[in-house]
């Protein structure tokens, strides 16, 4: 193991900042991240383990908010710069959701299990008062791939704004 992101997991559905923490190590004690979404990023550097080979633990907040994100899926990647040509090594990426692209003012999200007969219209409804607003729920559950094709139990994240 050469870097390990705990936090967020794949697919977590996450505001700003963004809160990465690991286990890691790099060349003279820095390590590289990166959040990005294909058109713009955030990216900076931070120092892990002594510098001679030792994993350390990081953590970090990245301020998202700089960007000018269009898409809501975004990767969260920690690496490494090669000290023998610069590339980038040791590379981890992890794809999140983020939230303050679904919901203005982003705060967090309600866990909603799905009863006998609901829809995810009926759902919105329920959370945003406004039926129409349903692919706000589908955009935090990727696991959504057809809006009619939701089951008894399954847990939906509802994503919440101030």
């Amino acid at each position: 193991m050469t870097n390990r992101i705990d936090q967020p997991r794949e697919f977590d559905l996450v505001g700003n900042p963004i809160l990465v923490a690991g286990i890691g190590r790099g060349f003279e004690a820095t390590l590289q991240y990166r959040i990005s979404e294909g058109h713009d990023e955030v990216t900076g550097h931070f120092n892990v383990g002594g510098g001679t080979g030792e994993h350390g633990q990081f953590q970090l907040q990245a301020d998202a908010g700089v960007a000018a994100f269009t898409l809501d899926r975004l990767f969260v990647e920690v690496f490494d710069i090669s000290a023998q040509d610069g590339s980038e090594i040791n590379k981890v990426i992890v794809p999140v959701i983020y939230g303050p692209l679904i919901v203005a003012g982003y705060i967090g999200y309600r866990e909603h299990a799905v009863e006998s007969g609901e829809t995810l219209s009926a759902i919105a409804a329920t959370h945003y008062g406004d039926s129409t607003l349903y692919s706000r729920i589908m955009r935090a559950n990727p696991s959504i791939s057809d809006p009619d094709l939701i089951f008894p139990g399954q847990v939906l994240r509802v994503p919440i704004g101030g």
